[in-house]
């Protein structure tokens, strides 16, 4: 890592809330400690239904918190599960594992940001952090309500600037609004496809956060990698 890094851009969905776990996986290990009897395949189903229907539809508001998005997320999966035959419960039984299961993934990412704050708050003495995600139109509210907020010096939510990732002018926007020169910037995420393939696009520094040691893809060359997010201040160093 050259040492010239004065800017960090993190990723928020699936990189600082859970240090690498895909949504997907976070929430069916949650399916299956709540013993919910749907196959993977079918809550994958319903995951990816889900995700389609808030980024098209104004479900998520601007004041709603990270349970709220949890909530509203895991209502529509168990209900599309529901409606698709493949899980047989009365109302009241898909309601209480609406409630255990967004209660225990919102535990989760309350976790995971405590875990995480004191390592923020050290790089922010040194370093502007900016965060840049694909997101509902409701990220500053979330980093309120996790405490966070003020860690950042910019908040970039893809649903408010209308620029979603993999399109690397969602950075472009924080490095022309922040007053960043890219060639002293880092790029910090879980995902190859939205986060390490743009900022190679833009000829930026990247740090792949990376726990189940994956192969480098989808036309990456080389990136940096980290296991833990918590590793970020000594490669930095």
């Amino acid at each position: 890592m050259e040492n010239n890094i004065d800017t960090i851009l993190f990723d928020f969905g699936g990189t600082l809330d859970t240090n690498g776990i895909h949504w997907s996986e976070l929430l069916w290990n949650q399916y299956v400690k709540e013993n919910v009897a749907v196959t993977k395949e079918q809550f994958y189903e319903s995951y990816v239904y889900a995700e389609k229907k808030l980024g098209s539809e104004n479900i998520i508001e601007a004041t709603d918190t990270m349970y709220d998005v949890l909530k509203k997320k895991i209502d529509i999966e168990t209900q599309y599960l529901v409606n698709q035959g493949w899980l047989h419960t009365e109302e009241i039984t898909r309601r209480s594992y609406l409630e255990h299961i967004t209660v225990r993934s919102y535990y989760h990412v309350k976790q995971n940001i405590a875990r995480v704050g004191d390592m923020l708050r050290s790089l922010a003495m040194s370093h502007k952090l900016i965060l840049v995600s694909n997101f509902y139109g409701n990220l500053t509210t979330v980093l309120e309500d996790l405490g966070i907020l003020d860690i950042f010096a910019d908040v970039v939510d893809s649903a408010i600037v209308n620029v979603r990732k993999p399109d690397s002018q969602i950075y472009n926007l924080a490095f022309h609004r922040n007053d960043i020169k890219p060639n002293n910037a880092v790029i910090v995420g879980d995902s190859m496809k939205n986060d390490i393939i743009p900022a190679q696009q833009l000829g930026i520094q990247s740090i792949w956060l990376n726990p189940n040691y994956a192969n480098i893809h989808h036309g990456c060359t080389s990136t940096l990698q980290i296991t833990d997010i918590l590793q970020l201040p000594q490669l930095l160093a």
